[in-house]
């Protein structure tokens, strides 16, 4: 269901974004323009390395969306977070599902991180679904996390442990 995003991916993966700009704006910050060419996401794909992965999401042997596990705190902590989207065309049966399953046994497997955590607008009920059907448990609520649409959005928070 997911496999690591590479340069090559960047036009596939540009195009999909670009498709999905209206889809994803209520749940995503202003993205420039400039987000939206192959040349800026294969920057970003690039910049992945060491504790920060991106992956692409795989539903019949396309890109279905991408996913990513960031923010990744060693030491005492081992967290990283969580995040992900999908093309509009893919929410039923979505792929989602099973590909944050795909990240977490990563995280706790490979990665050897103690803790994962993943944010949701609190109106976005689907993919607070996604998360409590792969173990998360909703832990608190982030007041004005992200910017979004110009405005400042509370987001519900969710964390898993390593069992």
């Amino acid at each position: 269901m997911i496999r690591p995003l590479t340069p090559d991916d960047a036009k596939e993966i540009a195009a999909l974004y670009a498709a999905n700009r209206e889809f994803l704006a209520p749940f995503e910050p202003d993205r420039a323009d400039e987000f939206f060419t192959a040349a800026f996401q294969r920057k970003r794909i690039e910049a992945a390395g060491e504790d920060h992965w991106r992956w692409a999401i795989v539903a019949d042997g396309r890109i279905a969306g991408a996913i990513v596990l960031a923010d990744v705190l060693r030491g005492a902590l081992q967290v990283g977070n969580v995040g992900y989207w999908v093309d509009r065309s893919r929410r039923e049966p979505t792929p989602v599902v099973p590909a944050v399953g795909d990240v977490v046994a990563f995280a706790f497997g490979e990665a050897g991180l103690h803790r994962l955590e993943a944010g949701t607008l609190v109106d976005n009920h689907a993919s607070q679904r996604v998360l409590e059907k792969n173990g998360f448990e909703r832990y608190g609520l982030a007041r004005q996390l992200l910017k979004i649409n110009g405005a400042w959005r509370d987001h519900v928070l969710f964390e898993r442990l390593a069992e």
